[in-house]
């Protein structure tokens, strides 16, 4: 792995902060997220775009110079004994990985891993070097929005060190970032096609194992063998709802069992290499859509169809003060002229990337280098019926071109997938 691409990164982060504050001396921090025992780790993703590493509560810093030092746990010794491949304390890595110098953060830490509430000491040499290089008027330049969510834990980091009075002026460069985040370069696009190639090999799974008596724990089970087996992991939990759970926007029970006549939204993502994919397909259980379904089916693959013809650079992905030119808001007319309008709850699509849904302002139009979802959906519970389709799609200069178009999504289409397997 060469870790030429974060360095340039970090070179462009540091070039934009210059610009936008041209007069504020100071010092980049991110700080990696904390492992967890309940769930596999998976690294705070603007850290990991910024840097490459994946190891947890490490903290970068960098300063107005690009002279960039990395602080880690002191504990990797101990480390080495639970994981594989702890960071290593050598000039020799420090230059492998793009880094003028490798720091211990403070003292010995109890166990092999730091936890969100550690003691003062255990941070104790950042701290001392944030002192030293802040002085009196430097910034701390670091993401920390002013919202109701985002940057979590990195926030809840900064209130911890505050406590310990350390309190600098900080400024926020979460919009500097997802700017930078949000224009893939081949790299990115390279991995979000391999998440999406999973994904699609997924889908082919869960269609195979879809049918009468069957639960959708099974589906969710064979769909997920393959995201497994394929070295990636779920993206977000698998949504696999079947008759009236096909209606629950965000259903991930998957403790149902499916019946003939009974349709299936199938919404789920690999994530390969920190990259996400996002794709959903409605499957009807018997192996063949009723007149009523394929009629809603086809509404909904129509305006798929009509907003990714529309979708390039200069057009909004949702946009209330320009609704001609907003994707949601033509998504929302195009399904309301087919009379299904009060139907349609959720926005056309998101950014898509190292989460599933993406940094991105949706305050600014669409641009080369942009990759979302085209999502569209009817859901009609007296009916128990939902239907949901959904692809990636990457804009590029004359419009947008689907990462997931080799996946079947005509109704015919679809009902062949399910029929196949009754054909093993």
């Amino acid at each position: 792995m060469s870790y030429q691409m974060y360095s340039s990164r970090a070179k462009d982060l540091l070039a934009d902060i210059k610009e936008q504050y041209p007069d504020k001396e100071g010092v980049v921090v991110l700080f990696a997220g904390f492992e967890g025992e309940e769930h596999r780790f998976v690294q705070e993703s603007s850290f990991y775009y910024s840097t490459g590493l994946h190891e947890p509560a490490i903290v970068y810093v960098m300063d107005m110079q690009g002279k960039k030092t990395l602080y880690v746990p002191n504990c990797m010794k101990e480390r080495s004994k639970w994981v594989v491949a702890p960071l290593e304390l050598t000039d020799a890595y420090a230059k492998k990985i793009g880094v003028d110098e490798i720091k211990v953060l403070g003292s010995t830490c109890a166990g092999y891993q730091m936890h969100p509430f550690f003691p003062q000491s255990e941070y104790e040499n950042l701290l001392h070097d944030l002192k030293v290089a802040l002085g009196r008027d430097g910034v701390l330049y670091t993401l920390a929005p002013n919202s109701s969510h985002g940057y979590v834990e990195q926030r809840l980091i900064l209130q911890h060190l505050q406590s310990f009075g350390f309190k600098p002026e900080i400024i926020d460069i979460s919009p500097i970032v997802a700017e930078l985040r949000r224009t893939k370069d081949m790299h990115e696009i390279e991995q979000m096609y391999k998440a999406v190639d999973i994904t699609c090999i997924a889908q082919d799974a869960a269609a195979k194992a879809i049918g009468n008596g069957q639960t959708e724990a099974e589906v969710q089970a064979s769909l997920e063998y393959i995201i497994t087996g394929s070295q990636a992991e779920p993206s977000f939990p698998s949504i696999v709802g079947s008759g009236k759970n096909a209606t629950i926007l965000h259903y991930t029970e998957n403790t149902g069992t499916m019946q003939d006549g009974d349709l299936v939204v199938v919404d789920i993502g690999a994530r390969y290499n920190n990259y996400c994919a996002d794709i959903t397909r409605t499957y009807p259980v018997s192996g063949k859509f009723t007149q009523r379904q394929k009629e809603i089916y086809n509404v909904v693959l129509e305006t798929q169809e009509y907003i990714a013809d529309l979708a390039k650079p200069g057009i909004w992905l949702s946009n209330a003060d320009k609704p001609d030119e907003s994707l949601n808001h033509l998504a929302r007319t195009f399904i309301t002229g087919k009379g299904y309008g009060k139907y349609f709850p959720h926005g056309i699509g998101h950014f898509l990337g190292l989460d599933v849904h993406d940094v991105g302002d949706y305050k600014k139009p669409l641009k080369v280098g942009d990759v979302i979802t085209i999502e569209p959906g009817i859901y009609i519970p007296e009916e128990n019926i939902g239907i949901r389709i959904e692809d990636d799609y990457w804009i590029v200069k004359d419009g947008a071109m689907c990462l997931s178009e080799g996946l079947p999504k005509s109704a015919k289409e679809i009902e062949a997938m399910v029929q196949d397997k009754f054909s093993d």
